[in-house]
């Protein structure tokens, strides 16, 4: 992804340095990682980047709209590199596992609440919890010994 991830960044307005790419492929690599698990990915691949310019690096993608942040409740913030749609999220309570969900119905913002009371909604966020299909059958393995 480095040419790809240069031309992103730049396309975004950013300036191109070789610590903003590594970020970027960590996360095509980790979808829904948390800072410090595309730290310990951009470490590995560049020793001296330092947890600083990762956190930087990721700050500045999300808002120049490169990276999406989600924020399960109870979880570290999650960073995402799928952008262009307005999708939900599944979450394993036990694991953490998170896994992207299209679209309910209809178009972006996917749903309309009933008030807006005056608010101007672009975006719905939506997370559904429940057990990945790992936790789900070691669960029910617990259950039936």
């Amino acid at each position: 992804m480095t040419a790809d991830g240069a031309g992103a960044i730049r396309g975004a307005g950013l300036r191109v340095t070789g610590s903003r790419v590594a970020v970027l492929e960590a996360l095509r690599a980790l979808p829904h990682a948390s800072a410090d698990d595309v730290h310990r990915a951009v470490v590995a691949r560049t020793p001296q980047a330092s947890r600083q310019s990762v956190y930087n690096a990721l700050g500045d993608f999300v808002d120049a709209g490169l990276v999406r942040r989600i924020e399960p409740a109870g979880s570290p913030m999650l960073f995402e590199i799928r952008v262009d749609d307005n999708h939900h999220h599944l979450v394993c309570r036990l694991c953490g596992a998170v896994a992207d969900v299209d679209c309910l119905t209809g178009d972006a913002p996917c749903l309309a609440p009933a008030d807006a009371h005056g608010f101007v909604v672009d975006t719905a966020e939506i997370v559904f919890w429940g057990l990945c299909p790992d936790c789900a059958a070691s669960s029910t393995e617990e259950r039936t010994s």
